[in-house]
């Protein structure tokens, strides 16, 4: 073998010519630009977070030449972004910058990012199969309610999560029997859903606590502290609750059922070619079904942790959801329905609340409103495939008749 096509063969290098390696570094790039004007690097220039936007620019623009669109795009969007969050922190004092990019900001980013990541890989699951569960909202709503009802008369946040799951897959079951057993509209279906949910919790909370506060002493979710002392990460990932941590985990084990067990094959069988996977021996039916029931599951567990989490504290309010489930789709589909895609949008998701709740606090009000209507602006952006067309599984949403 000749040195030449030892190096043609040779993975690193076939690695280092793949476009979705600059793709990556130019999205990474632009992070790096808005993080240059900020503590703790804090340089209080623009010429460098400059200098680093164009390059991940070039990158990007490179990138979709080679035809890698999305990624490209993406990368572009992140230089201009950063830069453009580099203009802003160089218009703050250092002693509001130290304040705003904390430790706190990164625990508040997870906190906000759990439900999302909960709701997004339920999903995920749920649309790999080929059916689209737009009734996400609703089924967190049902896990918010019944979550918190549980962890009071139980006694234990582990009761309130256990009724919230078991509510969540019964009200996924419905939709699922509608949706593949009758091949009703699936968004019809999935509405319908959520304004049930939206009467159900209501209902119930009024018959059962006569719409007052749910008394105080409600078992909450528990931190996991296994770190110590006053140091950045101790501060940071310390004090973060059980569901946070179990969020991390659930990327990692969708990812491996679904790409890396005959299982996940199966599920993404039905979900680009139900025909042929019928044809095989797969029950297609019975593979839709246990999506879309483990989809309500996992939306319930994002539902019960706005209700027991830091941000909830024991309290249930009327659609106190507020839209998350329909920004999990939209970090779905940011993701394009792969685990760590829907993570990653669902951390930007996240980041982009905690930081307008950090400029409300700092600031005014006023000044966090560009941030809080960032992730319904990229809700909408998502959807349209501004940034490069996502592309579902191909039977996403087709009812499947078996002949």
């Amino acid at each position: 073998m000749t040195a030449w096509s030892a190096t043609v063969d040779n993975p690193v290098a076939n690695r280092m010519r793949d476009a979705r390696l600059p793709g990556i570094v130019g999205i990474a790039l632009g992070v790096f630009a808005a993080l240059l004007a900020i503590p703790p690097i804090e340089v209080r220039s623009i010429t460098w977070s400059l200098v680093v936007g164009v390059i991940a620019g070039m990158l990007g623009i490179w990138t979709v030449t080679r035809g890698r669109r999305r990624l490209g795009w993406l990368a572009v969007a992140s230089g201009i972004l950063g830069v453009g969050l580099a203009l802003l922190a160089l218009q703050s004092s250092t002693t509001n910058l130290g304040y705003t990019f904390d430790a706190s900001l990164v625990s508040q980013t997870l906190s906000f990012a759990t439900p999302l990541v909960f709701g997004s890989i339920a999903g995920m699951f749920s649309e790999r199969s080929g059916v689209v569960n737009i009734g996400l909202e609703g089924m967190m709503l049902l896990g918010a309610f019944w979550g918190v009802y549980g962890a009071d008369k139980g006694g234990s946040w582990a009761i309130g999560l256990v009724l919230a799951m078991g509510v969540g897959g019964l009200a996924a079951l419905v939709y699922a029997w509608f949706a593949i057993h009758l091949r009703a509209d699936q968004i019809v279906g999935g509405t319908g859903i959520n304004f049930l949910a939206i009467g159900i919790t209501g209902y119930f909370y009024v018959q059962l606590y006569n719409n007052n506060r749910i008394p105080y002493g409600v078992s909450l979710l528990p931190n996991v502290n296994f770190l110590s002392g006053n140091g950045f990460f101790a501060q940071a990932l310390g004090g973060l609750d059980v569901l946070t941590w179990a969020s991390f985990a659930l990327v990692i084990v969708a990812y491996i059922v679904l790409f890396k067990t005959p299982l996940g094959l199966r599920i993404r069988a039905c979900g680009e070619h139900p025909r042929a996977a019928d044809t095989v021996g797969i029950n297609v039916y019975a593979i839709r079904y246990g999506c879309v029931v483990l989809s309500g599951v996992l939306a319930a567990i994002g539902g019960i942790y706005l209700s027991l989490g830091p941000e909830g504290q024991g309290q249930f309010g009327f659609n106190m959801t507020d839209g998350r489930g329909f920004i999990a789709l939209a970090a779905m589909i940011f993701g394009n329905w792969r685990p760590a895609g829907a993570f990653a949008a669902a951390l930007l998701f996240g980041f982009s609340s905690a930081l307008a709740l950090k400029l409300a606090g700092v600031y005014s009000a006023q000044a966090g409103t560009l941030f809080q209507i960032l992730p319904y602006v990229l809700t909408l952006i998502a959807i349209a495939g501004v940034i490069g067309r996502p592309t579902p599984p191909a039977a996403d949403g087709k009812p499947y008749a078996k002949q």
